[in-house]
């Protein structure tokens, strides 16, 4: 029979409920998984894709991303160095996050989605933050994500750090798209952090969150303002704060949680909240090490997000594996696998997503190639998760399927022209590097 693609010869991790590893062909009907067939397949397709000598995994997803955050690289901010996390906010995020506009979320959409899938994400959930450019700007961004290829949860991060009322028009953008509905880009409901919105938009966010059934996602004890603001102004740490508004739950995704003790992570485990780890943009902000393996053993569901800072989900999952051994002088903690399921069935999970994070029949058709450009040794079943977390990066992927459709061929994409997306970037983000020569630090702070 004649399918609409095959991939074929590579070494299938599947991440099912087995976690089955070996070598196999993935056959594809339309936009869905129809059957994966273990050592050799008589099946032809329309598109044939030969993963021989390589890898085949499902879709990687990030869980926390800024895509706007591609835009810092490099940037021209003239700045005092930031001693601390809230320096860093005041300093770089929120001068940044005021000179945004909504033709910066296009193109910064559009770049760092092509960068995540030059690294095998399929899907990703991304909160952008702009109170200059609110209205709309959720379209924008979802047009640059379109234009990569790829799928995205996206979202406004609502907050009241400069007035009140600009955290509820922020809660209306995310209603608003959300009510456009989609299918390859989906919206939720965002709040920047507890220490920059009031109780009262917290409320109305989770009423939101129910009444609609989407995800909420909010940043958590990432630097220590953020439980020091709690425990002055509510006598409550952060999670007991936010449990009591009702913020957390299965359909809650929590970005970070670096400074929780152990009564948060009862809470956290007792709500089943999710949480998104962030390993290298809390190494680049040093605000410690999240207890990632205490949350484990707890039976919490830890998935993985780039927080707007390296967006190769290669490195992301690699310092998710080496961080803690070191933090905790024992190179026993962690194991490729506990990795590999942040970044694939853990991240589905976290945002309810079930036809993703794995490759089984009846799946989104959402696969990749890696093709290891050197291979010093043998390249087996048994070696794909130590290959995967220890060595691979963007440079080793060959070939990406998103809902059965080629975006990604011999490590180019297939949606467009990089040559005309790099000029036009150049040319974009040159005008709004110029901008962000005049912004100023900002030191803000919730009044109410």
């Amino acid at each position: 029979m004649n399918r609409s693609l095959v991939v074929k010869n590579g070494i299938i991790v599947t991440m099912n409920k087995k976690r089955e590893v070996f070598k196999g062909n993935v056959i594809v009907e339309n936009d869905k998984i129809v059957d994966v067939i273990k050592g050799e397949s008589k099946e032809s397709g329309e598109t044939v894709v030969d993963a021989e000598g390589g890898i085949v995994v499902p879709g990687l997803i990030c869980s926390h991303t800024h895509l706007y955050g591609i835009l810092l690289r490099g940037s021209p901010l003239k700045i005092s160095p930031p001693s601390d996390f809230t320096q860093n906010l005041q300093r770089i995020w929120w001068p940044m996050d005021e000179t945004m506009n909504r033709d910066d979320a296009y193109i910064s959409a559009l770049t760092a989605s092509l960068e995540m899938l030059r690294s095998g994400v399929t899907m990703f959930a991304d909160t952008f933050s702009g109170p200059n450019a609110i209205d709309g700007v959720l379209d924008y961004i979802e047009k640059g994500v379109k234009e990569a290829g790829i799928k995205g949860i996206i979202s406004f991060e609502a907050t009241q750090r400069r007035n009140i009322e600009e955290g509820y028009r922020g809660l209306e953008e995310n209603i608003r798209f959300i009510k456009k509905g989609g299918t390859k880009v989906r919206g939720m409901i965002s709040l920047h952090a507890s220490f920059t919105v009031t109780d009262d938009l917290i409320k109305k966010a989770v009423e939101e969150r129910d009444k609609l059934g989407v995800p909420f996602t909010i940043h958590t004890s990432e630097g220590k303002w953020d439980l020091y603001h709690n425990l002055e102004r509510y006598g409550k740490r952060t999670f007991e704060r936010l449990r009591d508004l009702n913020a957390l739950g299965p359909r809650s995704v929590v970005a970070h949680a670096v400074n929780v003790n152990e009564d948060e992570l009862s809470i956290i485990r007792e709500t089943g909240t999710n949480v998104a780890h962030n390993p290298l943009s809390n190494m680049l902000n040093a605000v410690g090490t999240a207890p990632v393996p205490e949350m484990m053993r707890m039976g919490i569901n830890v998935s993985l997000g780039n927080d707007g800072y390296v967006f190769d989900e290669f490195e992301n999952i690699r310092a998710a594996y080496l961080m803690h051994k070191l933090n905790r002088l024992d190179p026993r903690v962690m194991g490729f696998l506990d990795v590999l399921e942040m970044a694939t069935v853990n991240a589905a999970k976290a945002y309810g997503l079930e036809n993703v994070g794995s490759i089984e029949p009846g799946k989104n058709a959402d696969v990749v190639v890696i093709k290891p450009l050197i291979r010093p040794t043998p390249l087996t079943e048994s070696s794909a998760y130590a290959y995967l977390v220890n060595s691979v990066n963007s440079k080793d992927v060959d070939t990406v399927v998103v809902d059965g459709r080629v975006v990604l061929s011999k490590g180019v994409p297939t949606t467009v022209d990089l040559e005309k997306v790099n000029k036009k970037a150049l040319e974009m983000v040159g005008n709004y590097w110029e901008r962000l020569k005049t912004a100023g630090e900002k030191v803000e702070v919730l009044k109410q």
